[in-house]
């Protein structure tokens, strides 16, 4: 207010209010305070306090303490009394801070949106685990995978006839053994299902140093890395819809995976394969590449109409849920 004040003479209102951001109507009104409020005169046709009290004591009665307004009004009219509307019963609930369900409610958590960032292989893991359909209707198998979010590589799988937290348990302890990983290097997440927030697996993480983390509940945007992953081994052309058994499905895992890990080209990584981008080999593939295309370009730069083709790169991390800056939380109205 002073800050206009002082420019007021020398740029005008206009110019004053424009380079301090505030609207003018903000600044007519702090000069010029609105009267205090004037309390409302109680109208002639409420009810006076002893009636209200009244209500409120039969509402309150054991009769009709379970009972909305308008079924208390019309057992009270079939009882020949009438205490006023349905909707004065309703003004005098709400003064009391009893309108809102009476009865207990599940009140559920506000739950914290998981922010994981991995910056190298090794420091992100994250499992689930999804049906593969049997031979008969019902049946199912279920295959557990560990993925490595940084380079989608596939770390360890198993599958069963089963969810287990002891499978599970095993499966982790297999995977950490063979990646070498030491204790406080990683971070585990998974989703709410039983596997994942047994107390058996929440033991073993807390031996081996692992963090764990979940995503909140009914939210699978929290855990896009092993849904993607799942989407591309059931979209996989020797995918089958049924296993005739489960020495069938492991046999399609036992090739999945190694053509998943070594052979297959992934978008999110720069069309490099899994196995490159974890043991360290993109950047001497990557500058291959790069020489690829200079030569190419040498040959027939005409074709080339912006500027020189370069490989698509990996990413130097990668995050599930980043956090919204304030520029992002603007663009999306936040």
């Amino acid at each position: 207010m002073s800050a206009v004040n002082d420019l007021h003479p020398k740029i005008g209102l206009l110019g004053a209010c424009t380079a301090l951001a505030l609207p003018r109507a903000s600044y007519y009104r702090q000069r010029t305070p609105g009267s205090p409020r004037v309390p409302r005169p109680r109208p002639r046709r409420a009810l006076a306090d002893a009636e209200r009290a009244r209500v409120l004591a039969v509402l309150h009665s054991p009769r009709f303490v379970d009972r909305a307004p308008a079924q208390v009004y019309a057992a009270l009219l079939d009882d020949g009394e009438y205490l006023g509307s349905v909707r004065t019963m309703y003004r005098i609930l709400a003064a009391c801070s009893e309108s809102r369900e009476r009865r207990d409610q599940c009140r559920r958590p506000a739950y914290k949106k998981p922010e994981l960032l991995a910056r190298g292989p090794n420091e992100v893991w994250s499992w689930d685990i999804t049906k593969l359909r049997g031979p008969r209707k019902w049946t199912y198998f279920y295959l557990y995978v560990l993925l490595d979010i940084f380079s989608r590589y596939v770390v360890g799988w198993l599958l069963a006839q089963r969810e287990s937290a002891v499978l599970a348990k095993e499966l982790i302890e297999a995977s950490v053994r063979k990646e070498d990983i030491q204790p406080g290097q990683l971070m585990v997440h998974a989703d709410n299902g039983g596997p994942m927030i047994a107390k058996s697996t929440a033991l073993l993480m807390s031996d081996l140093g692992i963090t764990p983390s979940h995503s909140r509940p009914h939210v699978s945007d929290d855990n896009p890395f092993s849904e993607a992953q799942f989407k591309t081994l059931k979209y996989h052309p020797t995918f089958s819809d049924r296993f005739g058994s489960i020495e069938d499905a492991r046999a399609f895992c036992r090739t999945f995976f190694p053509w998943y890990n070594t052979e297959h080209y992934h978008s999110g990584i720069g069309l490099l394969t899994p196995h490159d981008v974890h043991h360290g080999r993109h950047p001497g593939i990557i500058q291959q590449r790069q020489q690829v295309l200079d030569v190419a370009y040498a040959r027939h730069p005409e074709r080339f109409v912006r500027h020189p083709p370069t490989p698509p790169t990996a990413p130097t991390a990668v995050w599930i849920n980043p956090p919204v800056t304030s520029r992002d939380a603007m663009i999306i109205g936040v």
